[in-house]
């Protein structure tokens, strides 16, 4: 298992405990949902390298929501490298009592909305938005969210919600790894040109590479969260990245490993850092 680290790493090396972590508990629990994670190591990690002063119980910190889920691992090994679970705690996921299931939980401390259901997560982070605007806060929302869910209305009924109300504190960022849990999304429902999709509805919108956390997080972080047009990065990433046999693969939404799949796993995050 990867150790704590304090805060001051930056985001590749955050992305790289992620990666590992991932694949550690989830061999341990053998679940599945390993791609998927895998594939916003990096965004879970430029995300969370915004937010290093900040504790849990700061009410003025930055809300994050995990829309996608189904990765919630990844956000799990981000909170224990920043402190907020414990190694204990980290080793019951997916167990009996655990708060750590393969969906977030909002009893989980660092955790403020419970997700799973797809095409939910944006519309909490416009709520979270606005409610910072009418307390004066200058606090941000960062949503991560699947380019599979973008299937969903309600994400785009959100989406005109924020652009109306000119919620520039809301950063919508979507893991476009071009699958989804039974196909590839070309095939599934097609939304070709995304940017220009999410710039009609009124968003300031960026093309960028999900697997480039140090890049992803100095855009996150030049961004203008004052008054004006809601953020969204579209993040193009490889579903299960940094281990070959489950880089684009579709079975790798939901299987899990066994022992020899799991020991080449660790082997090539070994070789490649």
């Amino acid at each position: 298992m990867a150790t704590q680290q304090g805060n001051a790493q930056q985001p590749a090396a955050i992305a790289s405990g992620i990666r590992r972590i991932v694949l550690d508990q989830s061999y341990r629990a053998h679940v599945g949902h390993i791609g998927s994670a895998l594939s916003v190591a990096e965004v879970v990690a430029a995300v969370w390298s915004q937010l290093a002063a900040q504790g849990p119980d700061d009410p003025q910190r930055d809300r994050f929501i995990l829309a996608k889920g189904h990765a919630a691992l990844a956000l799990y090994a981000a909170l224990y490298l920043r402190g907020w679970v414990s190694a204990d705690q980290l080793s019951t996921f997916c167990g009996d009592d655990s708060l750590l299931g393969v969906h977030p939980e909002c009893q989980l401390s660092g955790v403020d909305f419970a997700t799973g259901s797809l095409g939910q997560g944006l519309s909490m982070g416009v709520g979270a938005a606005l409610a910072a605007r009418w307390q004066g806060s200058p606090r941000r929302v960062f949503v991560v969210l699947s380019d599979g869910e973008c299937n969903e209305g309600a994400v785009w009924e959100a989406a005109m919600v924020a652009a109306h109300q000119r919620l520039a504190n809301l950063i919508a960022i979507i893991d476009v790894n071009g699958q989804q849990a039974l196909g590839y999304t070309r095939e599934v429902l097609a939304l070709p040109a995304m940017a220009e999709r999410w710039r009609d509805f009124g968003w300031d919108a960026h093309e960028v590479d999900g697997h480039n956390a140090d890049a992803l997080a100095a855009t996150l972080a030049a961004l203008d969260t004052g008054l004006g047009a809601p953020h969204v990065l579209l993040a193009r990433t490889v579903l299960g990245k940094g281990v070959s046999y489950m880089e684009g693969q579709i079975k790798w939404h939901y299987w899990p490993m066994d022992a020899d799949e799991y020991a080449t796993a660790l082997g090539e995050l070994e070789t490649t850092g």
